[in-house]
């Protein structure tokens, strides 16, 4: 039997994707860096799921309870991407110097670019945010629609 959890991973400064300045691929677009990895209050976070997710086994009466964390700092063993949901990488907001999308999620720099997943938010609960993925869509569908009958696009 395994027993795993989610948590709430916060937006972080540090974490980021950006554009290589030295490297290009085969079409001479820069390639992306990807910079990410858990902070404190996941690593705390982590801890505490370890501890409580056995104690609840424990309390149940299972035997042999083994406390497993697959995270290995500088390796991909439980690095940050490899759960479900991720979210964060194209902030939302008023301003292209604190945020990659407009209201619309809009590129600010870019504005026949869309960005209509989870990278708008920098941050959210463990449910699944399926549904508000679908009305950010159709959001920014209508928003476009509308910009390209204007011929602003």
């Amino acid at each position: 039997m395994d027993l795993q959890a989610f948590g709430e991973t916060l937006p972080r400064y540090e974490n980021h994707v950006r554009l290589d300045d030295s490297r290009v691929d085969s079409f001479g677009i820069p390639l992306l860096i990807f910079n990410c990895e858990w902070g404190p209050n996941e690593l705390a976070m982590r801890k505490d799921i370890v501890e409580s997710t056995a104690e609840m086994l424990e309390a149940c009466g299972a035997k042999n309870v083994q406390k497993v964390d697959h995270y290995v700092r500088g390796t991909t063993e439980g690095a940050p991407g490899l759960g479900i949901h991720e979210m964060g990488t194209a902030r939302m907001g008023r301003h292209p110097k604190s945020s990659v999308l407009n209201a619309h999620n809009q590129c600010h720099d870019v504005p026949n670019v869309f960005v209509t997943d989870g990278a708008c938010t920098a941050s959210s609960a463990c449910q699944n945010p399926s549904l508000t993925y679908m009305a950010l869509t159709a959001c920014a569908c209508d928003f476009a629609v509308q910009e390209l009958k204007r011929r602003n696009l």
